[in-house]
């Protein structure tokens, strides 16, 4: 219960951070592509561009896990998770000018306990994009 009430708080003030932020097409190349995840959240990365990826640990097979991944600068990323095998994989379009936005919500138990690794290929050295992996309790 006390995580979801932090978790609705933190979206809370995202949600008021955010309404001032969208000023039009060019504040796209500044702002968060997404935001922190709040305490439900394994893994964020704030941002990259080109490919790359992340490593992390600390899943949990009772829970779902969403993986998000945000991006722009025309083009596209393609996502994958693994762990030992590929958990999930998925597309995301990347306009210019905005952010595109991706996710798979995966059902308790697809990711195992322990560690994952997330590799993103863009098909572009200059596209931005962002992750988060989260596992809600609701």
């Amino acid at each position: 219960m006390r995580r979801t009430s932090r978790a609705l708080a933190v979206t809370a003030l995202v949600a008021c951070a955010l309404t001032g932020v969208a000023a039009g097409p060019a504040a796209a190349s500044t702002d968060v592509l997404l935001p922190h995840p709040g305490p439900e959240g394994l893994l964020w990365v704030e941002e990259q561009t080109g490919d790359g990826g992340a490593v992390s640990g600390g899943a949990w097979e009772g829970l779902p896990t969403v993986l998000t991944v945000a991006c722009e600068g025309g083009g596209e990323v393609r996502v994958t998770m693994s762990q030992e095998t590929e958990t999930a994989a998925f597309s995301v379009d990347c306009p210019a000018g905005e952010a595109g936005v991706g996710s798979v919500t995966m059902a308790p138990g697809v990711v195992r306990s322990g560690s994952f690794v997330i590799a993103v290929d863009a098909s572009a050295d200059d596209i931005r994009w962002a992750l988060t992996v989260t596992q809600p309790e609701s």
